[in-house]
C-alpha cells in the first residue's frame, strides 16, 4: 500500500490532556508533564484552543514559550498547519508571532499569511492601547495587542537547558537543527526497530527522509559498536600488562 504523508492528528488532545502536553513542553502549568509531546501539534492545538476562548493566561504562555524557543521549531511544518487548517484569528496570531522574530527567516511564510485588517486581540484592546501603549512584541502585527494585557515572566518557562533534558525531540533540534531529520533520530534513540513508514508517521516527516534516517541511524549504531569494542581490547590490554608487572 503506498504512503501517506500525514500532516496532524485528526483530534485535538481532550480534557486535561492539552494542558499536560504544554506543561510538557516546558510551559509550568500546574498540571503533570506529558512525556514528550509533539511540540508543533502542541503549539498548534495551544492556540487555536487559546484563541477561540479567549484564554489569556495560554496565550501569554505561547508568547513567552515562543520567545525563548523559537529557535527549536519545525518552522515549516507550523507553516504548513496553519495554511491548512487555520481560522482567521489562529492565522493572525501566528502571523504576528512570526513578525515578532522577523531576524530567524524561516518564519517569512508563515508571517506573510495574513493579509486582512488589524485585529484586536481582546475587547476593548483600542482603549487600553492608548491607556497604557502596545505590547511591543505584537507592535506593528496584524494584531493589536495592550502592553498589559499578557503577562512576560521567565520563570513560567522552561530554559533550553531543562527543556533539553526532558524533552529528546527538543534535545536531537538543538544538536541538528530544528527538522524533520531530527525528529526521526529521536524518535530511532526511543525505538530502534520502528519500520521507516512508521518513523514517518509518527514524525510526520517524508518517507524518504525518515528512510534516510534509519538507514543513517543504523550505521552509526554499527560505528558505536565497533569504537566500543575496540575501547574494550584496549583497556583489556592494559590491565593484563598492569598485572603483570
Amino acid at each position: 500500500m503506498a504512503f501517506s504523508r500525514e500532516l496532524a492528528p485528526d483530534r485535538a488532545p481532550e480534557g486535561d490532556a492539552l494542558t499536560e502536553a504544554m506543561a510538557g513542553i516546558g510551559m509550568r502549568f500546574a498540571a503533570a508533564a506529558a512525556r514528550e509531546p509533539n511540540i508543533e501539534d502542541t503549539l498548534w492545538f495551544a492556540a487555536a484552543e487559546a484563541m477561540e476562548r479567549s484564554d489569556l493566561r495560554v496565550m501569554a504562555m505561547l508568547v513567552s514559550w515562543f520567545g525563548v524557543h523559537h529557535g527549536w521549531v519545525n518552522a515549516d511544518r507550523l507553516t504548513k498547519l496553519v495554511s491548512a487548517r487555520g481560522s482567521e484569528r489562529v492565522g493572525a496570531w501566528w502571523a504576528a508571532l512570526a513578525s515578532w522574530q522577523a531576524s530567524d527567516r524561516r518564519y517569512a511564510r508563515l508571517a506573510g499569511r495574513y493579509r486582512g485588517a488589524r485585529l484586536d486581540l481582546a475587547a476593548g484592546a483600542e482603549f487600553q492601547v492608548r491607556r497604557h501603549g502596545e505590547d511591543p512584541r505584537f507592535a506593528g502585527s496584524c494584531l493589536r495587542v495592550p502592553a498589559n494585557l499578557l503577562r512576560d515572566r521567565a520563570g513560567d518557562i522552561a530554559s533550553p537547558e531543562e527543556l533539553a533534558t526532558q524533552h529528546r525531540t527538543y534535545r536531537c533540534r538543538v544538536m541538528m537543527g530544528a527538522s524533520y531529520r531530527a525528529d526521526c533520530w529521536a524518535a530511532l534513540e526511543a525505538e530502534p526497530g520502528l519500520s521507516a513508514a512508521e518513523l514517518a508517521r509518527r514524525t510526520y516527516a517524508a518517507f524518504a527522509t525518515a528512510w534516510q534516517v534509519k538507514r543513517d541511524f543504523a550505521i552509526a549504531g554499527r560505528v558505536a559498536g565497533a569504537s566500543r569494542a575496540t575501547d574494550g581490547g584496549r583497556a583489556g590490554r592494559r590491565a593484563r600488562r598492569a598485572a603483570g608487572r
